[in-house]
């Protein structure tokens, strides 16, 4: 007889063994930074799991041999329950194409598909909401885009602001909406925003969940100790999702990266989109902007505000950006809010 429990992979051994042991045979990657795992068991023999991390569900898998005992079901309702008890109503899942007529059955609805991924939530406000807000936000027929994280904004993301707006009828600033950096969204966005008030053809829009995210592509946030394996799978669903679902809202035609001469995750998020774009959406990569010989980067910004160098961050920084964290932040080994 089945039976349905929770199990703690980060303090029971033998149970994680078996855990990623079932993973790796139904070919999924182990991810053990989870916050909840649950395992339907057949004579104390582990035959199927799934896990939540914050709002996705994730690791879901059951043993080849009990398929068809509808267990997956079992996993999926029970992980919403948890997570509904705890107040979360709006909920993604990453899995299998084959899966998909389970999870529309529960009520999910298809944010994106590709051969190896189907990504789905379930909930609102959700993907169709924000795709009917960046039609709202529309400006003109072709546009560009930049994507940054922007921790903080320095003079390089300024500089690629400033190509692209050269070159461009318009041009949307997506500000990672993710809150795993150093600075808060709020910070990050409200620095972007009077970075680029200058040029009457830029506008900022938060990426929510649906770009460089913890959903689309979590190892970017990993950056060198991700798996590149993994990354790269995670960047072409990320860089698909924008050509496919988000560049046909805004009239996008362009994208504006910078060359990544210190992550190689960022890197392989600049190879996904060549090769995903494929010339419907054309890829400018611009050479990093460089002061006295020395590449600027947030890298840099935040060492020198954690070092208190003056010099080095109004050299590093546009005013807009020095003001806002003069007026806001003090640095006593980690950035602390006035």
């Amino acid at each position: 007889m089945f039976e349905l429990r929770r199990i703690w992979i980060k303090r029971d051994v033998k149970m994680r063994d078996a855990w990623r042991t079932l993973l790796v045979q139904a070919k999924l990657y182990p991810d053990e930074d989870v916050d909840y795992t649950v395992g339907i068991f057949l004579n104390d023999t582990l035959v199927a799991t799934g896990s939540y991390q914050g709002t996705i569900l994730k690791c879901l898998v059951v043993c080849s041999r009990y398929q068809s005992e509808n267990l997956l079901t079992k996993i999926v309702v029970h992980l919403l329950n948890e997570l509904q008890a705890k107040g979360i109503n709006h909920t993604f899942v990453y899995t299998k194409p084959e899966n998909g007529a389970i999870f529309h059955s529960l009520g999910f609805s298809e944010i994106l598909m590709t051969d190896a991924v189907l990504f789905m939530e379930i909930g609102t406000p959700n993907f169709a909401t924000y795709l009917q807000w960046l039609s709202e936000q529309r400006q003109s027929r072709e546009a560009s885009a930049i994507v940054m994280n922007a921790n903080p904004f320095t003079k390089g993301h300024l500089f690629l602001v400033e190509q692209a707006a050269k070159l461009s009828e318009q041009v949307y600033v997506f500000v990672l909406s993710e809150n795993q950096s150093t600075f808060s969204f709020a910070d990050r966005l409200a620095m972007v925003r009077a970075g680029v008030a200058e040029f009457a053809n830029v506008t900022v829009v938060p990426t929510e969940n649906y770009l460089v995210s913890s959903l689309t592509f979590p190892t970017y946030f990993l950056k060198d100790q991700a798996p590149l394996e993994l990354a790269k799978i995670q960047a072409r669903v990320d860089a698909t999702l924008f050509k496919e679902k988000i560049a046909p809202v805004l009239g996008i035609t362009k994208r504006f990266v910078g060359e990544e001469p210190y992550s190689k995750v960022t890197e392989v998020y600049n190879q996904a989109m060549k090769e995903v774009f494929a010339g419907e959406i054309e890829l400018y990569v611009f050479s990093r902007l460089t002061i006295k010989g020395e590449i600027v980067s947030a890298t840099k910004v935040r060492q020198a505000l954690k070092e208190n160098n003056q010099v080095l961050l109004k050299q590093l920084l546009p005013q807009s950006s020095y003001e806002y964290l003069e007026k806001n932040y003090n640095y006593r080994g980690e950035l602390v809010w006035k």
